[in-house]
């Protein structure tokens, strides 16, 4: 049985990806990744040619797991996401948690994440945090109001630049006014951190014609 490696790509700045991975993907033939094109161009950008890609994405994940540990059964596979790490708020952790089952041994290698990337720069503690993915787009509030048990904790989602302020709005009615930090294009060429109590983030995104780029949003109680 071979082995499946768990590779992180850049979120944004192409170089932000470790010399080890660089290395994996130089030397397994096989790679799982969700969207064919991207992962084309980011090995394009490092001279990496001669793969072989197998499909994995939501929500076909049933479909191609079979196909992906039937090459596991010769060969090493790379799994890698559309950016960051495999695994979080994607379908990677059914393949890996699959691979377990079967005696696959699975390696994960370090690399980026928005979510850890975010919360070391939000200026929040980091002591305790919590990481939601996306919120429902239906029982918001419910779901915000849940989360008051846990005390002296760091939140971090991720949500569409059109419901931002929808979501800000529930994150008032449920908390008051937090300290908040909204990161915006991470490591991209237009990156930006607002910071501050929820009341001055709301005000300095309202008055903006619109929000655009891919958020991720953190607040403390």
């Amino acid at each position: 049985m071979a082995k499946l490696f768990v590779v992180p790509t850049p979120i944004g700045n192409l170089k932000d990806i470790t010399l080890r991975a660089l290395e994996v993907l130089r030397e397994v033939r096989y790679l799982a990744c969700e969207d064919t094109r991207r992962t084309r161009m980011l090995l394009s950008h490092y001279g990496i040619s001669g793969k072989k890609f197998l499909p994995y994405y939501q929500p076909k994940e049933d479909f191609q797991i079979p196909k992906i540990l039937e090459v596991l059964e010769k060969e090493d596979v790379a799994l890698v996401s559309d950016a960051g790490t495999p695994g979080i708020s994607d379908p990677g952790f059914r393949l890996i948690r699959e691979c377990i089952r079967e005696g696959v041994e699975v390696e994960a290698l370090p690399g980026a994440s928005a979510p850890i990337t975010a919360l070391v720069a939000s200026g929040l503690p980091t002591d305790r945090f919590l990481f939601l993915g996306f919120p429902p787009k239906k029982g918001t509030k419910g779901f915000f109001e849940r989360l008051k048990v846990c005390e002296d904790t760091t939140f971090i989602l991720y949500e569409s630049p059109k419901r931002l302020l929808r979501t800000l709005i529930i994150l008032q009615e449920v908390f008051g006014n937090p300290q908040v930090c909204v990161t915006r294009e991470l490591t991209k060429l237009h990156e930006e951190y607002i910071r501050g109590s929820l009341k001055e983030v709301m005000q300095e995104l309202k008055e903006r014609s619109q929000i655009k780029g891919e958020i991720t949003l953190l607040f403390r109680v």
